[in-house]
């Protein structure tokens, strides 16, 4: 992973609500677009625009912290922390 993609990954994760978004990922696994939404609503946070959470959703999903996969017509989201450990490896590593 080269220091663009690090960049790219903790830029990914300095978002509140993108964290807030994994944390649901991880604890609930597989969710759909509407899902996730609802969970915006319903967790007591402030609702948000179906766009804005796309939009989140993408920004986690370039950085390699999602995965996409088709149930039927529906998109599913799930969390890949993969790229997450890795950049912490590699940009905080070499001071352990």
């Amino acid at each position: 992973m080269d220091e663009d993609r690090i960049d790219f990954v903790f830029k990914a994760l300095a978002h509140p609500e993108r964290r807030r978004i994994l944390a649901f990922l991880h604890r609930q696994g597989e969710q759909s677009l509407f899902e996730i939404c609802a969970f915006s609503h319903a967790d007591g946070g402030q609702p948000l625009a179906r766009q804005t959470v796309t939009q989140h959703l993408d920004m986690l999903e370039r950085a390699g912290l999602i995965e996409i996969s088709w149930k039927g017509r529906t998109k599913a989201h799930s969390v890949n922390l993969g790229p997450l450990r890795e950049a912490i490896a590699r940009a905080v590593g070499t001071y352990l």
